[in-house]
């Protein structure tokens, strides 16, 4: 009896330093092992925005270890769910991805007020993308 094939996810936004981080400490927080999970960034900043990193604290989530990572085209090729963030033309497209494009607003320079209702729509996003997948959501 063999087993299915792990999902696998790339979230793409272009610092990979807000919403990408969001999405993939999210997916990766309540799918486990059950899928698998990257983060890039088409130009990434040189650190995770602070602001997202005290909203993610705030609901249980530590992603203070995190370095935005370059975009590579490995990446999207290896991966079955290409989620983009707002990085228009920069993120690369190949036949066969299944790709969703989630207009969220930008944290990047915002404050963590101006986080949290980012951070809330990726959650339920997430858990959407999840139902799709057909992963449980971790207990």
């Amino acid at each position: 009896m063999s087993t299915p094939a792990t999902p696998s996810v790339l979230f793409v936004c272009v610092h990979n330093a807000g919403r990408s981080q969001m999405g993939a400490a999210f997916l990766t927080h309540l799918g486990g092992d059950r899928v698998q999970v990257r983060s890039a960034g088409s130009a990434p900043a040189d650190t995770v925005n602070l602001a997202v990193v005290e909203a993610m604290r705030e609901v249980g989530i530590d992603i203070s270890a995190e370095t935005p990572k370059v975009l590579t085209v490995e990446a999207v090729q290896t991966s079955d769910v290409v989620i983009t963030m707002g990085c228009g033309d920069a993120c690369p497209y190949f036949p066969g991805k299944q790709y969703l494009d989630w207009k969220l607003a930008d944290p990047a320079g915002q404050g963590v007020e101006a986080v949290r209702p980012i951070r809330d729509e990726i959650e339920q996003r997430i858990r959407g993308l999840m139902a799709e997948l057909g992963i449980e959501a971790a207990a």
